[in-house]
C-alpha cells in the first residue's frame, strides 16, 4: 500500500517545537512516509545551527536547505526559500505541506504547494498580531487548502476571509502537546546543562519590529538599559534573523560575561519550557510572553507593537519602548500574583491532528479554492 507523503517545513527553533508533537505522532503511526525540509534559523551558526536539534530526535528524512546569509532581506530570503523548496518538492513528490505560523518559509512552503496543485496545511492560522508577521500570516492562510488553528476565534477569522468551515479544524496550538506532558526535563538538570547559576532569573527575548526598522536601534539601547537596570537575574534568548535584529544583538552582546546574565543563540524547546515554567517574568516582545507564559501563570513584560492583537489577559503587562516603561513594567511584574490561564487547547493537538489526516476525507480536500461569502452579496450597496 502507498504511503502519503508528508513534508513539514521548519525554519526556527520555535516552529519546529511546535509542530514536533505532530511530526512524532505521524511518524509513529506508520501510516504515512514524513520527511522534513529544515532551513532558515536552523541552518544558521550564529543561532546555534539549531538543525541539529532536529537530527537528534532520529528522523530519517530531513533535507537541509540554506536560504540566506547575514545581510540577506527578507523578500530575498522568500524567493530563495521558495527556489529551493519547489526544487525539492519537485523531486520528491509529496502529497501534503506542512507549514507553520507567520514566517517567511511558511510563506514560500504555501506558494510552492499552491503553484504546483499540491496539498497545503496550515498550523496555526487566523491569528492577529502586529508588523508584517500578520500580513505573512493572513497570506499563508489564503495559499493553504487546510488549516489547523488555535482555537475558535481563530476558525471565526478564517471563515472571515473566505475559507470553508470544513476546511477549518480547531486542535489547539500543538505546543501545548509538550507543555502538559510529563517528560519535560525538570529544571534541575536544565540549569545544570546550560549553566544558569541563578536561584531566580527571568527570560528575554526581545525581536526586530521589520515595520519600525529605523528605530530598532534606539528601542535596543533603550531595552537593554533597562534589563542593567533592573538588578534581575536574566537568561537572554537572541533574537530571530528579521531585518534589524543586528541592532538587538549587538546591545545583548554587551551583555556577554556579566554576572547577572546568560546569552544563549538558542535553547531546545522542552528545556526552554522547563525555564518558563520557574521563571520570575518573561520580558520583551516574543509570542512566548502571549502564548508559553500565561498557561504557567509567569507574569509578562510585553514590549512595544510587536504582538498587538493578541489574546490579553491579566498576566500580560504591555509597555512603550523606553527605558523607563520597561522598568515600570518589570516592577510590576515582580509584584504580580497570577493564576495558570489556558487559551490554546488541551494538549492533544497530536492526536486530533492523526485523527483528522488519517482519514479520507482529508485527503479529498478540493486543491481548487473557493471563496466562502461570510454575508450575502449586493452590488447595489457599493
Amino acid at each position: 500500500m502507498n504511503r502519503n507523503k508528508i513534508v513539514f517545513l521548519t525554519g526556527t527553533r520555535a516552529d519546529f517545537g511546535k509542530v514536533k508533537s505532530l511530526i512524532e505522532i505521524v511518524q509513529q503511526s506508520h501510516l504515512f512516509d514524513i520527511h522534513i525540509f529544515a532551513t532558515g534559523m536552523h541552518m544558521d551558526k550564529k543561532y546555534g545551527l539549531t538543525v541539529r536539534e532536529i537530527e537528534k530526535c532520529g528522523y530519517k528524512n530531513i533535507f537541509k536547505y540554506i536560504n540566506h546569509d547575514s545581510g540577506s532581506l527578507m523578500d530575498i530570503t522568500l524567493s530563495r526559500t521558495i527556489e529551493g523548496f519547489a526544487n525539492y518538492i519537485h523531486l520528491i513528490q509529496p502529497d501534503l505541506i506542512v507549514v507553520h505560523g507567520d514566517r517567511v518559509e511558511a510563506l514560500a512552503g504555501a506558494t510552492v504547494g499552491a503553484l504546483n496543485n499540491i496539498l497545503v496545511a496550515h498550523i496555526e492560522g487566523g491569528e492577529v498580531s502586529g508588523t508584517v508577521d500578520e500580513l505573512i500570516r493572513h497570506a499563508v492562510s489564503k495559499l493553504s487548502h487546510t488549516h489547523f488553528v488555535a482555537n475558535e476565534e481563530a476558525k471565526a477569522r478564517l471563515v472571515q476571509m473566505g475559507e470553508r468551515r470544513e476546511s477549518v479544524f480547531v486542535i489547539g496550538s500543538p505546543d501545548m502537546d509538550a507543555m502538559k506532558s510529563d517528560t519535560l526535563p525538570s529544571i534541575a538538570d536544565v540549569k545544570k546543562y546550560y549553566e544558569i547559576p541563578f536561584d531566580e532569573y527571568a527570560i528575554s527575548m526581545f525581536h526586530p519590529v521589520t515595520t519600525e526598522f529605523n528605530k530598532m536601534d534606539k528601542y535596543a539601547e533603550e531595552y537593554i538599559n533597562a534589563l542593567e537596570e533592573s538588578n534581575c537575574n536574566y537568561v537572554v534568548i537572541y533574537p530571530n534573523n528579521d531585518s534589524g535584529s543586528d541592532f538587538i544583538l549587538s546591545r545583548v552582546l554587551r551583555l556577554q560575561g556579566k554576572e547577572r546574565f546568560r546569552i544563549f543563540p538558542s535553547v531546545r524547546f522542552e528545556a526552554f519550557l522547563s525555564m518558563m515554567e520557574n521563571a520570575q517574568f518573561i520580558v520583551g516582545n516574543s509570542s512566548a510572553g502571549i502564548r508559553e507564559a500565561p498557561f504557567y501563570g509567569v507574569p509578562t513584560v510585553n514590549i512595544g507593537t510587536r504582538q498587538n492583537g493578541r489574546t490579553k489577559n491579566e498576566n500580560i503587562i504591555h509597555t512603550g519602548y523606553t527605558k523607563t516603561e520597561i522598568l515600570q513594567g518589570i516592577k510590576k511584574a515582580l509584584q504580580l500574583q497570577v493564576e495558570r490561564i489556558s487559551l490554546f487547547g488541551d494538549g492533544k493537538s497530536d492526536e486530533m491532528f492523526l485523527d483528522i489526516v488519517s482519514k479520507d476525507l482529508f485527503w479529498n480536500t478540493s486543491k481548487q479554492k473557493i471563496f466562502t461569502d461570510v454575508l450575502s452579496y449586493d452590488a447595489n450597496m457599493v
